[in-house]
């Protein structure tokens, strides 16, 4: 039996007479666009960028691991190091079994700014403007005695001899309390400051006056000699 609708949008077929049907219905894609207005609004603002070169803006940056470290290692900062380079100026004699090499050969930038800048601090006892003439010194005075010492044939760089200068003021930063308790005896006085000076010579000379030098030896430790006389004179006011 066979029925035949009025509207003409359903056809009913009587089972005994329909044959088997089988089939799928396709669904259509349905996307929900949430807070499209801001979405749109978006991809303006990321197509303007790009277009006036400044994407770069919107890049996102994984963090690295190299970059979570501690100040000190960021800054190469090495107090291990320093502290024994300080021994080794200290204590210049061979005998100690100290390999004061590694002062010229490893040289950094902190540990002698610390040494020059503890220097100054001292310095600064009535005297506050020769702060500034100390370090210009140390800079200058050290590219000084680079130049010479490139000149005699020496094979040192100039943050070698930055380095060096700037630890061998450790002498006189000891010698500066002694000043201090025997400033009213002139001989003593006299005595410490030139015990100091040539402390600081020494272990400034040791260091960088190497065999390559041969007879020219007197020639850069005489001028070392005087760099440490000026930096005891800024201290003194002599």
């Amino acid at each position: 039996m066979q029925f035949s609708p009025n509207n003409g949008d359903f056809t009913f077929v009587s089972s005994s007479d329909a044959e088997e049907l089988s089939g799928s219905i396709d669904t259509p894609d349905v996307k929900l666009n949430m807070d499209s207005g801001d979405t749109s609004k978006d991809t303006y603002a990321t197509t303007f960028l790009r277009q006036r070169g400044y994407g770069w803006l919107l890049e996102v940056e994984e963090d690295d691991p190299e970059d979570n470290k501690p100040l000190l290692e960021e800054l190469d900062i090495d107090l291990k190091d320093i502290y024994y380079k300080i021994r080794c100026v200290l204590m210049p004699m061979p005998s100690l079994g100290f390999n004061r090499q590694v002062v010229r050969d490893n040289p950094d930038f902190w540990g002698p700014l610390a040494v020059v800048l503890l220097f100054s601090m001292i310095s600064i006892y009535g005297q506050f403007r020769v702060v500034s003439w100390i370090i210009t010194i140390w800079i200058f005075g050290s590219l000084t005695i680079f130049l010479l010492a490139r000149v005699l044939g020496g094979e040192v760089s100039y943050g070698q001899v930055l380095g060096v200068i700037g630890y061998s003021l450790l002498p006189l930063i000891v010698i500066a309390p002694l000043l201090l308790v025997t400033g009213a005896f002139d001989v003593v006085a006299t005595l410490i400051k030139l015990f100091g000076v040539f402390w600081a010579a020494y272990s400034a000379a040791s260091l960088l006056v190497g065999e390559e030098f041969k007879t020219k030896k007197p020639l850069l430790i005489y001028p070392i000699f005087l760099l440490y006389i000026y930096f005891l004179s800024l201290y003194t006011g002599v």
